[in-house]
Formats: structure tokens, sequence, C-alpha cells
């Protein structure tokens, strides 16, 4: 059972012990084991709260640990570590993307690093821009999916990311082991955002050619309500992000309001085939985006959608089977509509 209290003082612990192995002017490395195995746990859904608690722990124990003969006699030699990169210092955060070579300890550093992108420092996001993709070629392929999947859930809300930056991450992703990594832990997640995910990976190809395997076998309703619904449409949408617009500028009064950005899939199937595989599936979540479907190609379908209408009309979901009802109701006025 995940307890945040002891989470949190395993890290302090692993924090204050990393800080102690740092000799400056020494050439032996710190030695890194706990610090990673204990942010190798900490749940990265709550990223922005550990972020500041190692930079704070992290700046105390320096502070502490650096022998008072340094800080009168002479300026040790810098060392720079992935901690760094959490630095209050921005010229130090740069420098240490530009410095880190070889991989990413885990999910946790290689998350540290991506959110580089979203720096408040012009500087650091530029060395961000020029140094994750080769970090990613070098690092584990789980980690760098790991971290790609809370960040392109998130980025919608990354206020400094700009489209160079999620550029990056879009090329990380053109990887062939990143998006085959991707596209099966999108489809077999219990839990987690992966319908947001979904939307997001649709800017790129990657999913085109299964986009009906992950309507039929994903493990969560709303991703394959998702994907059926992109199918119907022959089109992927996502959340580019949020802009306030006026609601009554004598008041000063003004709203978020979502921006949605598409694009056209690749990809084209049958709408009876998707209809009648939808109107099975075993969510109403599913179920119900097939009933809007069929009420807007009912004068298409004949006596398919008459079918299709009165399996829906009477579905144990109120959703579906009000749905159904109305298509029913719609099928008569149209054969009025036809007879007059």
């Amino acid at each position: 059972m995940y307890q945040p209290e002891i989470m949190e003082d395993r890290i302090v612990s692993a924090v204050k012990e990393f800080a102690s192995s740092i000799k400056p002017g020494s050439k032996i490395l710190a030695d890194m084991s706990s610090l990673v195995e204990a942010t190798s746990q900490i749940p990265l859904s709550n990223f922005d709260y550990w972020e500041r608690l190692i930079r704070s722990e992290f700046s105390i124990a320096m502070r502490e640990s650096v022998p008072s003969k340094w800080k009168s006699w002479s300026k040790p030699i810098e060392i720079l570590t992935w901690l760094d990169l959490t630095s209050w210092d921005g010229y130090r955060r740069e420098k240490t993307l530009r410095t880190l070579s070889g991989a990413a300890p885990n999910t946790f550093f290689f998350s540290l690093a991506v959110r580089r992108l979203n720096d408040w420092v012009p500087e650091v996001r530029a060395a961000a821009r020029d140094t994750l993709l080769e970090l990613a070629k070098a690092s584990n392929s789980e980690y760098v999916v790991e971290a790609l999947c809370i960040a392109l859930s998130n980025w919608g809300s990354w206020g400094r990311i700009e489209d160079a930056d999620k550029d990056v991450l879009l090329k990380i992703i053109g990887d062939e082991n990143i998006a085959q990594s991707l596209i099966q832990k999108i489809m077999f997640s219990a839990s987690g955002p992966m319908t947001s995910l979904f939307s997001q990976l649709g800017r790129t190809p990657i999913l085109d050619g299964h986009v009906e395997e992950i309507a039929s076998l994903a493990v969560q309703p709303s991703l394959r309500a998702k994907a059926y619904r992109s199918l119907f449409e022959s089109r992927v949408t996502w959340l580019e992000g949020r802009k306030w617009v006026w609601t009554d500028i004598r008041y000063c009064e003004k709203k978020l309001i979502p921006i949605v950005s598409e694009r056209k899939l690749s990809v084209e199937t049958p709408i009876l085939d998707l209809l009648q595989k939808s109107a099975k599936d075993r969510s109403s979540i599913v179920r119900r985006v097939s009933a809007e479907i069929l009420i807007r190609e009912l004068d298409t379908l004949g006596g398919i959608g008459k079918e299709l209408a009165d399996e829906f009309a009477s579905d144990s979901s109120d959703a579906v089977s009000e749905r159904g009802k109305f298509a029913l109701k719609k099928i008569v006025e149209l054969g009025r509509a036809d007879a007059s």
C-alpha cells in the first residue's frame, strides 16, 4: 500500500545520502543507488510535489555537506548531477542538461529532463530541445515510454512549452521501438490517462494502423469509445491547450476555453462494420457512441438501421436506450417523409 509519509522519508533520506557522497575536488562518482531506488517508487502523477521536495532537500543537504574549508579557501571543482535538473539556478539547470551523457537512471530522472521543456527559463528549454533526443536514445525504452505517457497527457497545461519543444517529443515517439511500446501500453493499461494519451499520439500517424485494434481490444472502455469515434469520424482530435476569451468586457469577465486540433486518419473502415462491432461492445460508453452515430447515419442504412435501433432501444443502459428510441422515432419520421 502506498504511504506518502513513508515515501517522503525515504526520498529525503536518499537525497541526504546522495549529497553526502558528493566530494568536491574528487574524481570519485557520487553514489546514486539509494536515490535511484527511492525515486523509482515515486508516483509520477504528483510529480510537481516530489520535484519541489527534492529541490529543497538537495539544496539544504548540499549546503550542510560542503566542508567549511572549501567555502573559505578555494572554489571546488563544479560537480553537476541529475538532481541539478531541479536546481533553483537556471544557469545550473541549463549546464546540467548540456553536460549529462549516457542513460537516465530511471523514469523519474528522464521525466525531470522532459519537464525542462516547460522550464521558466528560455535557455533551459533550448538546452532540453538540444539534448533530449540523444538522451532518449541512450535510455531504457521503458523509462522513456513511462515519462512520455505523463508528459503527453499533461502538456496541454504546460504554459511555456512551444511547438518546437513538442516536436522534440514527437520525434522521440517516432522511434519504432518507442512507438510500439506506447501502443501496447495504451491498449493494455487498466488505469491512467490512456484516452488523453491516445488523443495526443493522434498528432502523428503511428496509431493509424492500430486504431481498429485499439477500438476492439483496449482495456479501458473510454479509450475504446474514443477509438471508435475516431474511426467513425475518420479523424483524431486532441486538446491543444486553452485560451482566455472575454465573456463580458464591461465587467472584465472572461473564461478559459479549450483549443481543439485534429488530424485526418489515413485508414477508412465501412461504417456498417463499425456500427455492428461497437453495438456489441461490453461497455455502455462504447454502445452510446455507436447509437449516436446510428442516428446520424440512419438515412443511409436502410433495414439494418432499424435492427440496430431496436437493439439499442432495449439496451440495459438508459443513455443507450434513449438514443435507440430516438432512432426509432426518427425512422418513423423518415418513412412518413418518403411516403409523402
